[in-house]
């Protein structure tokens, strides 16, 4: 099983989890589905996807993401493709 666990650099928690999911949509559409989400504190956000179609994925993380972001107050992110050991 394919997972992501991404990390958020954010302006307002607040901001970001309005436009968060609103953006669930989107991200579903490209193979991300949410498991959890956790605030570190007000400006760092982490969550962890399940990935059914990992080049959909990277394709919306490269492109599309880039929209949530801006609208989320996202000022840095990384991302890590895991697996289940």
């Amino acid at each position: 099983m394919s997972q992501m666990i991404a990390h958020y650099t954010i302006s307002d928690f607040t901001t970001f989890k309005t436009a968060f999911d609103n953006d669930a949509e989107d991200r579903g559409n490209n193979g991300l589905s949410l498991l959890q989400l956790w605030r570190q504190d007000n400006g760092n956000a982490w969550a962890l996807f399940n990935v059914s179609d990992a080049k959909a994925a990277k394709a919306y993380l490269d492109g599309a993401a880039g929209v949530f972001n801006s609208q989320a107050g996202v000022t840095d992110t990384s991302f890590a493709f895991v697996e289940t050991a």
